[in-house]
């Protein structure tokens, strides 16, 4: 990998933090009172920003409130875990670390809100890597779009062609390729059922992070 530039997923490439999204919606519904039809609307959120899943669960499951209220009541238990005890994936500092050192530009690009975003890697001490962290919601778009990709390599000031884009998802690897860029498709328990697809799609993939970076 020799771009100039790279925009890293956040949640299951950089943090092991797939579990707790996993586990986020069906608690959440089932606070509301949902105990039927969970799984089938929760496979439909992975592309979704928080408040494109929210509107999901309100008019799905007929529940009171706005997306908006919706995702801060998600919001807030996640904040918490980002504050508190989501890992960072063994070898990720030292990756970035090594990019950082050879004059690449970095940047996250993440379905999760920025606040939550920044709050966690400035815990786990790698955020001053990154020019900047930019969420789907600033573009109001998921990551079945590429306009998070495409704004975040306009603001760093490099052609898709020159950009290096770090995903778990299937869907997120297939929107990146075809808008372009570079694409490392990064293993995550969480996407095993997709991997076969990933491992055919992207460019290269990373199954660990220490030997991605002895291959650096």
């Amino acid at each position: 990998m020799d771009k100039r530039a790279c925009i890293f997923d956040m949640d299951g490439t950089l943090v092991d933090s797939m579990g707790y999204w996993d586990r986020l919606g069906r608690e959440y519904l089932e606070s509301r009172g949902v105990t039927e039809g969970i799984d089938e609307v929760l496979a439909l959120t992975a592309p979704m920003t928080m408040l494109e899943s929210s509107e999901l669960f309100l008019r799905t499951f007929g529940l009171s409130g706005t997306p908006e209220s919706a995702a801060a009541e998600m919001n807030a238990v996640m904040d918490g875990h980002y504050r508190r005890d989501i890992p960072l994936k063994p070898g990720a500092a030292d990756y970035l670390a090594a990019l950082a050192d050879r004059g690449v530009k970095l940047c996250v690009a993440t379905a999760t809100a920025e606040p939550l975003a920044r709050a966690c890697l400035t815990r786990l001490g790698v955020a001053d890597y990154f020019q900047l962290i930019l969420s789907c919601d600033a573009v109001a778009a998921g990551k079945d779009r590429p306009d998070v990709f495409l704004e975040a390599a306009r603001r760093l000031g490099t052609a898709p062609a020159a950009t290096a884009v770090f995903e778990d998802a299937l869907f997120a690897v297939r929107t990146a390729k075809e808008a372009g860029f570079y694409t490392v498709g990064i293993y995550d328990p969480s996407g095993a059922a997709h991997w076969a697809q990933v491992q055919l799609l992207a460019d290269e993939t990373v199954t660990d992070w220490a030997d991605a970076l002895n291959r650096l």
